[in-house]
């Protein structure tokens, strides 16, 4: 059996602990991330997915080469997240972060869904925030929401393919992304989840590799976010 991981941002953070953790699993993975990701055996095609252009680049290219895989998970791991509300989101603005957080992702699923044999799954990361607000973080909240919508629409779409999905949301996780978007604020998050410490990304990783063979979780909305404390 010949399988595939691809998965958007696997250079850092969540994607690069889960690109590790598919790549000892015996799968050939590819991050799609401006930056190569530090280990070797992950490889890597230059994509920015602010750029639609880059993006279809990039899935042409897996898709000449998926002739190689009978499996492929596609991770749509990758996202922007800016400090705005909806007082001074302007238009443009927030063009840009749907097109990184769903227009990038759906992409790629048209350039992969009609090369992938049963078994293969498309897996996308949410957030906390894709089910629930907090002030500040508009185009963000609004993208995750879209995003459990393009999910869904993702298993009714797939129906009868062998191709099944779900997404994982992540609460708190240390990572580059979360420690520049709270700055000083980690201990006043930290206190606000029951386990009193940020989820680690390789736990992010391993509910990803469980989504990815296990169809039975099909259309899941999964929250891994060690409890947090609603205040």
């Amino acid at each position: 059996m010949r399988r595939a991981a691809v998965l958007t941002g696997g250079s850092r953070g969540i994607g690069l602990a889960t690109a590790r953790l598919f790549a000892a699993g015996g799968y050939e993975v590819i991050s799609l991330s401006r930056s190569v990701p530090p280990d070797t055996g992950i490889g890597h095609i230059a994509t920015d997915i602010i750029d639609l252009a880059s993006v279809e680049a990039a899935g042409r290219a897996l898709a000449q080469r998926a002739t190689d895989w009978d499996q492929i998970v596609l991770v749509h791991n990758a996202a922007l997240h800016r400090h705005d509300t909806v007082a001074d989101l302007d238009a443009a603005g927030f063009l840009q972060v749907l097109t990184a957080n769903l227009a990038a992702p759906q992409a790629l699923n048209h350039a992969l869904v009609p090369v992938m044999g049963a078994g293969s799954s498309i897996l996308y990361i949410g957030s906390t925030l894709a089910e629930k607000a907090v002030a500040g973080a508009a185009s963000y909240v609004a993208s995750k929401h879209g995003m459990i919508g393009l999910m869904r629409v993702t298993c009714q779409d797939m129906a009868g393919r062998g191709i099944h999905t779900a997404c994982i949301c992540p609460g708190f996780t240390d990572t580059e992304m979360l420690r520049a978007h709270v700055g000083d604020a980690v201990d006043a998050i930290t206190s606000m989840v029951a386990a009193g410490r940020l989820v680690e990304p390789d736990e992010i990783g391993r509910l990803v590799m469980v989504c990815a063979e296990n169809p039975a979780l099909n259309g899941a909305v999964l929250h891994a976010n060690l409890g947090q404390i609603e205040r």
